[in-house]
């Protein structure tokens, strides 16, 4: 190991950590959303232009009078919470140890706008297969960071915090800090572009991958000929600019203006909720009936630890990162790594599987009957299942 290698580890450290939020933020948080300024709307609007008045209104009441915080830290609190150093930086991560023979360890990589509260259901089912009528021998050690700039991570001061340095620090904390030689990895929306990049950056250390979409930023780096492409895959380019044009309104200002946005949406809990849920409405399995899928209790710990750690700017900001910074050299390149798909019907505009195999070495594709774009959340045993079998022969 070369002098400046030894330096690199030495620059990393691990210390538990404990989620806690002092009680005069709470307090703050309970007086802003007494005195929000709710604007008025058109009538019968429904959520067609945004947010619904009424429901964003019984959230909040909720929020400020009904929700108990210190019980859903206990809960969060339950899980093993770490911050580790890696090259001066502070990455939180949650590390779970499995309960079977000889337990695979793999990395959960969230989106935006959740954190790593996406995989709380999860976490149990993967670690203690036996315990809901699994086998043993698919027990994993999960691991989920949270994002840099989004929860208890550090938030960047300095440009080009890219997918592809996320990718980095996440290999560095699975061989360095954790001293896995060999593990598996998760993800979906940006933590699909994240495990994708690892994959592509660790192709030796990765048993395998498994995303619950194709990571939508292989349609930027498509270099090939439009008219290769099958009926199928010019479907989903059409329906993916359809997309954009009526609901990628969000991603265009997070990718050009997102400390504009930043002003409003940290200052007032109302705002950062109605910015939040609006999308887990619009992306999940539903039926236009959010709380279908999310309890109160489970939107608000969400926006609970976007609001306590101040993180709604900084985690917009990773789209600006996307739009401003090169690619890496290798993207659009193919993933040699065995890969695995859970497609969900609901999600944001899924791919066939033709495109998928464009860019990865695809062994399992499945198509599943119900759920949408949180499906760590929304589905949580059908979404457990697939990670087990996709895992199971390459362990």
């Amino acid at each position: 190991m070369t002098t400046n290698a030894r330096e690199e580890v030495r620059r990393v450290s691990v210390q538990p950590f404990d989620v806690s939020v002092p009680r005069d933020m709470l307090d703050d948080l309970r007086e802003r959303l007494r005195r929000t300024r709710f604007p008025d709307e058109v009538s019968g609007a429904g959520w067609d232009y945004g947010a619904n008045l009424a429901y964003l209104r019984e959230l909040a009441d909720y929020w400020r009078d009904g929700f108990d915080w210190r019980k859903q830290e206990a809960e969060l609190n339950r899980f093993a919470h770490f911050r580790a150093e890696i090259g001066g930086f502070g990455v939180h991560f949650v590390h779970e140890r499995g309960e079977g023979p000889n337990p695979l360890p793999i990395v959960l990589t969230h989106g935006w706008p959740d954190s790593f509260y996406r995989f709380h259901k999860i976490v149990p089912m993967l670690t203690d297969p036996a315990r809901y009528g699994g086998d043993p021998a698919d027990s994993f050690d999960v691991v989920i960071p949270s994002l840099p700039g989004y929860g208890f991570s550090d938030r960047p001061t300095e440009r080009g915090m890219t997918r592809a340095r996320v990718a980095g620090l996440w290999g560095r904390l699975m061989t360095e800090v954790l001293g896995h030689e060999r593990f598996a990895a998760h993800g979906g929306d940006v933590g699909g572009d994240v495990t994708q990049l690892l994959a592509l950056d660790r192709p030796d250390s990765l048993v395998g991958i498994h995303l619950t979409g194709v990571p939508y930023s292989n349609l930027a780096a498509f270099a090939g000929d439009a008219s290769d492409l099958s009926a199928a895959e010019r479907d989903y380019v059409e329906r993916g600019r359809r997309w954009v044009q009526e609901e990628g309104a969000y991603a265009a200002i997070q990718s050009t203006k997102p400390q504009t946005l930043a002003y409003g949406l940290n200052d007032s809990p109302a705002g950062l909720a109605a910015w939040i849920v609006e999308k887990f409405r619009a992306w999940s399995d539903c039926d236009g009936d959010v709380e279908k899928r999310f309890s109160k209790d489970e939107l608000l710990t969400n926006l609970t630890i976007y609001w306590a750690t101040q993180t709604i700017h900084s985690s917009a900001r990773i789209y600006y990162e996307q739009a401003h910074d090169p690619p890496p050299a290798n993207a659009g390149s193919r993933v040699g790594v065995p890969t695995g798909f859970a497609i969900f019907p609901k999600d944001i505009v899924p791919a066939p599987r033709d495109w998928a195999e464009r860019f990865f070495d695809v062994r399992r594709w499945t198509e599943m009957p119900s759920g949408g774009h949180f499906t760590a959340m929304e589905e949580p045993e059908l979404l457990t299942e697939d990670i087990r079998a996709f895992f199971r022969p390459l362990r």
